[in-house]
């Protein structure tokens, strides 16, 4: 098995794990459960607060398998140590910098999260 190098075309995680093109060594009970990659763009982020880079990196992991997801707000909180209310902040700075697109899936139902993972050099209009 060849390793992809790494100034190959960037592949979905979900592409490369179905390919074997990555072996995780050392496992033990904390990394059993699993790890998200966060992009640096978003961690980097001067445009949104810490909680809200948090809000995406739980919305990331709860993805990182389906390519997409839909928790509850209080699920969400329950995971990230929040309230309610405070998520529900969080997320509109992730759908107000265009790092998140928010999709209504109608009463009782949770929403459905687009999680966008490239750098938006967009700047908003004042």
């Amino acid at each position: 098995m060849e390793a992809m190098k790494y100034t190959e075309g960037a592949r979905h995680i979900g592409d490369l794990l179905r390919d074997k093109n990555i072996v995780l060594k050392g496992a033990d009970a904390l990394s059993q459960r699993g790890f998200t990659q966060v992009p640096n763009h978003v961690l980097r982020s001067d445009k949104i607060s810490p909680g809200a880079k948090l809000a995406y990196a739980m919305l990331l992991s709860y993805a990182w398998q389906n390519d997409f997801c839909f928790p509850g707000q209080e699920r969400l909180a329950k995971d990230m140590g929040a309230g309610v209310r405070s998520v529900v902040r969080y997320i509109q700075e992730l759908e107000e910098e265009h790092f998140v697109a928010i999709k209504k899936r109608g009463q009782g139902r949770s929403n459905l999260y687009e999680l966008n993972l490239t750098a938006n050099r967009k700047r908003k209009v004042s």
